[in-house]
């Protein structure tokens, strides 16, 4: 349930994430879900600087759910730790099956 919290379809077609990204990491990957912030933590090594972060969250992304770069975007938190994440062509239950597949979820 932590990761559904995580998660909200919208009214245009595509489905939102919040997350936490913490850029500098010795890896990139994600990681598990803060209960207490309700977003999902993923780590990029890649700086915080000229948009590096945000861009390896879209690579991370991309390679995990098998998705083309283009239908993920970055719509809220461009300078923050915390953003939100959008996905097209994927629906809430594929996109959550799959995150739960990748943090060992049940």
């Amino acid at each position: 349930m932590p990761l559904a919290s995580c998660i909200q379809t919208t009214f245009q077609e595509g489905v939102l994430l919040s997350i936490e990204v913490q850029p500098g990491a010795s890896h990139t990957g994600i990681g598990t879900v803060n209960t207490w912030r309700s977003r999902l933590n993923v780590s990029v090594q890649a700086n915080a600087e000229r948009g590096l972060a945000n861009r390896a969250v879209i690579d991370c992304f991309s390679h995990v759910l098998d998705l083309q770069k283009t239908s993920i975007s970055i719509v809220a938190g461009h300078t923050s730790r915390k953003k939100t994440v959008r996905f097209e062509n994927i629906s809430e239950g594929d996109l959550l099956t799959l995150l739960k597949q990748e943090t060992g979820e049940a």
